[in-house]
């Protein structure tokens, strides 16, 4: 598997950033995960975003979903059709367009869900009879509905946390993943039972706790420096790296 790091700021971008959007290559197969601003022209410059084989949405707040509008103008001038998945939020303004766009399907997801893609067969054979990318939906604590993910594909997995504050769950559900991406957008002394967000030192507890191999932190607010929430990660859990927009990591 790679995931390549499109957009790792939020809830706004920073100078020539973009806020949440990742894409995840496994087993032929290709997964965007989350759509916030800017996420669309970095895509853009990696894969075409009309040959998507699906969009996984982990909540429907702006910094996570806002180039879904410009992107529709693209799949319609390509005459293409994507699925995204998502939880149901009916609060939501974009949530309201995507379910309207002609070229949207939108699936519902809350967390036990299962969503398998068989690997794509060469040209001119029979489709694959097994399904070896299986993208697990889990819990999450934001003040929207709000979920997280677990992939697994080629003997690997990969966990995006989406946004979520602390949940005993969490460590259950990301049990021994290779990758975890997590929001820790907090240092320690802004960070508080109800705000919206993990601390970094808690996104490091929950990957050591869970038996995690490596995490990433992800959601950085521009207001706060990048090397702090490091700092603050890597004395609970040695193998925290920061997400970088553009980076692409190999699982």
């Amino acid at each position: 598997m790679k995931l390549h790091m499109l957009g790792v700021n939020g809830p706004f971008p920073a100078s020539g950033g973009a806020t949440s959007g990742y894409l995840l290559e496994a087993e032929g197969r290709v997964l965007g995960f989350d759509f916030g601003s800017g996420v669309l022209s970095r895509l853009t410059a990696v894969y075409p975003p009309e040959e998507l084989d699906a969009l996984f949405l982990s909540h429907w707040h702006f910094d996570h979903t806002c180039d879904l509008l410009p992107l529709i103008y693209r799949l319609e001038s390509a005459g293409k059709h994507l699925t995204v998945y998502g939880p149901e939020d009916s609060a939501s303004a974009i949530r309201k367009i995507v379910s309207q766009a002609s070229c949207f399907t939108l699936e519902e997801v809350r967390p036990g869900d299962v969503i398998s893609f068989a690997a794509p067969a060469p040209e001119g054979e029979k489709a694959a009879a097994a399904s070896p990318v299986t993208v697990r939906v889990g819990p999450a604590r934001h003040p929207v509905p709000g979920v997280g993910f677990l992939v697994r594909a080629e003997g690997r997995s990969f966990g995006y946390t989406g946004d979520t504050n602390t949940l005993p769950e969490l460590k259950d559900f990301y049990r021994g993943c290779d990758l975890l991406l997590a929001d820790g957008l907090f240092p320690g002394e802004d960070w508080g039972e109800q705000k919206p967000h993990l601390s970094a030192a808690l996104a490091a507890e929950l990957a050591r706790d869970a038996g995690a191999r490596r995490l990433v932190l992800t959601h950085l607010n521009p207001v706060y420096d990048p090397a702090r929430l490091l700092a603050e990660a890597r004395p609970l859990f040695r193998e925290t790296a920061l997400a970088e927009a553009g980076r692409v990591l190999t699982l």
